[in-house]
């Protein structure tokens, strides 16, 4: 992707994150259980068909996690048909890092899928309003597709006006413009996700986790989500959060437009990567070490590319000798190694840094802490 577009994306990433933080938030209506009951009931698969979930993307920049996570639990949870869409088939680019193939064109899903998809998620892109996206994103919504916009896939559900007149979630950064935009949107904080009608959206990149194991409690039953958190790492999916303990203060900001700023990174690691990679711990753990604003991320091994347990394609390139690697413990389930790789960043390059990688990735500190401690 053009490098000047992704500058103009962190810049107003940037103004709309100082912004965000001082929005006013209504609260919650209705307790947690309730709240993800909603969600499942409001996603439940309609007719006997077999569902077909559509994870939207824009090729030239598509954030890492919002897009791979999504996919990789659900078509390991094999409770649909799930494809990767853009506006043209073949390679998506990832941001933080790393890049795919394995999408296919709007007119390919038509050709496949004339009913259109029963569901459609949202990640965050590059562009939140390119014409193409939002179109086809309109027209699935018409159709009957519900919608989960996911992290600050939410502006790109608002941009199609689907969020006019709803409660919606979102990362914290986005809040306040999201308000602005949307006549009669309404935020709901303490919670991870929320449903409005047929359109759910989540706060920030982690939180694909719990809604993606609630949608699999949708399709699959609650016994397949509770197998699929098992693999993960995770005991709850339920919607719980404390919005409170994410925004920007002085210190925050600051941390951030250096780290924006700095769009130079100061060392290259690289990740080994194989045939039938786990995506879910590729993509949080890349995703932490890139939100450091230390480091960028080179994925590496013997061929151009491999297939991730997935199936879609990653773009690698060989080892450089000499370059550090990305410190990973595989044996961890996915979400634990995102635990460790928190840890690893704290270690090297403080707490402040590492909290701040939290506050990015809306991460919440895990019960008993990081590390131990």
């Amino acid at each position: 992707m053009a490098m000047g577009k992704v500058f103009r994306f962190v810049l107003v990433s940037s103004i709309a994150m100082l912004l965000g933080g001082a929005a006013t938030a209504l609260p919650a209506a209705g307790d947690a259980d309730r709240d993800r009951q909603v969600f499942v009931d409001a996603m439940a698969p309609h007719g006997a068909a077999r569902p077909v979930v559509a994870v939207l993307a824009l090729n030239e920049g598509t954030e890492m996690t919002d897009l791979l996570l999504p996919t990789a639990v659900l078509r390991r949870a094999d409770v649909a048909d799930v494809v990767v869409v853009a506006p043209r088939a073949g390679e998506v680019a990832l941001y933080p890092a790393l890049r795919v193939r394995g999408a296919i064109s709007f007119e390919d899903f038509a050709r496949r899928y004339p009913a259109g998809a029963s569901h459609v998620v949202v990640p965050a892109m590059v562009d939140d309003d390119d014409p193409a996206v939002t179109g086809w994103l309109r027209q699935q919504a018409a159709s009957g597709a519900r919608v989960i916009g996911v992290c600050s896939g939410v502006r790109v559900v608002g941009r199609a006006g689907l969020l006019d007149g709803r409660r919606f979630s979102g990362h914290w950064y986005d809040r306040r413009t999201l308000l602005e935009r949307h006549r009669g949107a309404v935020h709901v904080p303490d919670r991870r996700y929320v449903v409005d009608g047929p359109v759910a959206t989540t706060t920030g990149i982690t939180a694909s986790v719990p809604a993606m194991l609630a949608l699999v409690e949708a399709l699959g039953g609650p016994a397949r989500a509770a197998a699929l958190a098992g693999e993960l790492g995770v005991s709850d999916w339920g919607p719980s959060h404390d919005s409170a303990a994410f925004g920007l203060d002085t210190p925050r900001a600051f941390h951030y437009l250096v780290n924006k700023a700095a769009f130079w990174r100061g060392e290259t690691l690289q990740v080994d990567v194989a045939d039938g990679a786990d995506e879910v711990a590729l993509a949080l753990v890349a995703d932490a070490w890139v939100r450091t604003g230390h480091v960028s991320l080179v994925a590496v091994s013997d061929a151009a590319a491999v297939t991730l347990r997935s199936g879609l394609v990653l773009a690698s390139s060989p080892p450089v000798a000499g370059r550090s690697r990305v410190p990973r413990e595989t044996a961890l389930p996915p979400v634990r190694q995102l635990d460790r790789a928190l840890c690893e960043i704290g270690e090297r390059h403080g707490d402040a840094r590492r909290d701040w990688v939290m506050q990015e990735m809306e991460y919440p500190m895990p019960e008993g802490g990081l590390c131990g401690r």
